[in-house]
């Protein structure tokens, strides 16, 4: 796959050595991918369990006698 001239030329204005310049930027791009990937699981995770987690809290605040 080649990239657009556009980019390649914008990448020039960055940084002469476009090795370098797309090192560091998929260094920088990659954990935002993770990150999402972690969060898409966690909210999964808690849309399966949030009814009974909704039920534990709430006896949890009637015990405490907060509602």
């Amino acid at each position: 796959m080649n990239l657009p001239k556009e980019l390649l030329k914008e990448i020039d204005r960055v940084d002469s050595n476009r090795s370098s310049f797309l090192e560091r930027a998929a260094r920088s791009y990659l954990p935002g991918i993770e990150k999402k990937r972690r969060d898409a699981r966690d909210t999964s995770i808690l849309d399966a369990n949030s009814e009974r987690l909704n039920e534990e809290a709430l006896d949890v605040l009637g015990y405490q006698e907060l509602l």
